[in-house]
């Protein structure tokens, strides 16, 4: 075999060539440092500070050793389906029937499933900017174009049904993700906005999907659920935010019936189900609703030690920190470089933040995103480190 053709062989598909989720570079970094012996505030990853609900950790320990832990069925156990579609009688006052519900290994493989079963390759994909980046990334991967609708003030920087009305004029979309409270702005649509939005979708033959994983973190107003206002909208949600479960990865969607089937079938194939002990825990997470609002109201009292520090600290522009638990605060009056600011704040003052450029590559140069998901320990050094750090740093 000649030197060329075994390049070719290993040469990796187009399709893969997707950027970096940046984030994941910046806790790389941040523990190289802790490695050598640094202390860094966390304020990069969007991961809550706290562990499972207890009722979860007992359900998994009463299993454990007892049971084969076999798989499940795809779809997800059914009696952790019914209780989530109990869930959404509970917190929204809707009824839905359980068979729509799909449990997924965390929000990501949502995504993925939606993208394979609701698009076709070339398919046009319209998302806020700025926003999460892997929305653009997945959807890349998957052979569809991710269009950038940029938001402002003026629309609570959510997409309107008139940019999208605008937007499918220029060039016919297929479909439309939203979400509410959104990453990384935090910033949530009212009910009034988000039923417009899918009343102008549905009218053009545009599939909507709305990524629902922080409702529960919700501050400024009660999140709505684009359950409540289609049938035909595809919800995506997941235990890892509010529940406080990033490692168990797991998910769920809730889908019209018609995609029931197919998404069966997706699942089976390229995950058979998800892992049965995450599924146990999720349905018990669901008896640890005391704990987690406790670790709520943390995440209340954080986010007040940043809208009042930062700006003393000498970042006063932020867009509304209705949810979610991100701060997305505009560094421009330091620089013009977010990649390079996060690179130097993490290294000169050990604070880790990630650059906007991570979810807007068109203005994320001028923002950097803060998790105020820690302690409020942590939150108070990390305003205090930001702030003498700024103090030596010339404005522009």
């Amino acid at each position: 075999m000649t030197l060329d053709s075994a390049r070719r062989l290993m040469a990796p598909s187009a399709r893969s060539d997707v950027p970096p989720f940046m984030v994941m570079d910046v806790m790389a970094a941040a523990a190289r440092i802790e490695a050598a012996g640094g202390r860094v505030v966390h304020m990069e990853v969007g991961q809550p500070a706290f562990g499972a609900p207890s009722p979860s950790i007992a359900a998994v320990q009463a299993v454990l050793g007892k049971s084969a832990l076999g798989y499940t069925e795809s779809l997800g156990i059914p009696s952790l389906r019914a209780r989530i579609a109990r869930h959404y009688a509970e917190a929204y006052r809707v009824e839905i029937n359980p068979d729509r519900v799909i449990v997924t290994t965390g929000s990501s493989a949502g995504f993925i499933l939606a993208f394979l079963s609701m698009f076709e390759p070339g398919d046009r994909v319209a998302i806020a900017n700025p926003g999460y980046p892997p929305y653009r990334h997945i959807l890349k991967a998957l052979g569809c174009e991710a269009v950038l609708i940029e938001t402002d003030a003026a629309t609570r920087f959510s997409i309107t049904g008139e940019t999208l009305r605008a937007a499918h004029a220029k060039k016919p979309l297929a479909g439309v993700l939203v979400a509410s409270p959104a990453n990384p702005t935090g910033t949530m649509m009212t009910p009034e906005s988000l039923g417009e939005l899918i009343r102008v979708a549905e009218d053009a033959g545009i599939k909507v999907i709305s990524d629902e994983i922080y409702h529960g973190l919700d501050y400024a107003m009660q999140a709505e659920t684009a359950t409540r206002l289609s049938d035909n909208a595809v919800v995506i949600n997941s235990f890892s935010k509010y529940f406080c479960m990033t490692g168990w990865r797991i998910g769920w969607m809730v889908v019209p019936q018609s995609l029931v089937r197919p998404i069966d079938r997706l699942h089976g194939n390229l995950a058979i189900s998800v892992p049965t002990l995450s599924q146990i825990a999720a349905e018990a997470a669901f008896n640890g609703r005391p704990e987690l609002d406790a670790i709520k109201h943390g995440y209340q009292t954080n986010r007040k030690i940043l809208i009042e520090g930062l700006p003393k600290a000498g970042l006063d522009k932020f867009l509304p920190v209705d949810g979610a638990f991100y701060l997305y605060a505009d560094v421009s009056a330091f620089s013009e470089d977010s990649l390079d600011f996060a690179k130097r704040l993490l290294e000169e003052a050990h604070v880790a933040a990630t650059p906007g450029v991570d979810f807007d590559p068109i203005n994320g140069r001028r923002f950097v995103r803060f998790c105020y998901a820690g302690s409020a320990a942590d939150m108070n050094e990390g305003v205090e480190r930001i702030g003498a750090w700024l103090n030596k740093c010339p404005r522009r």
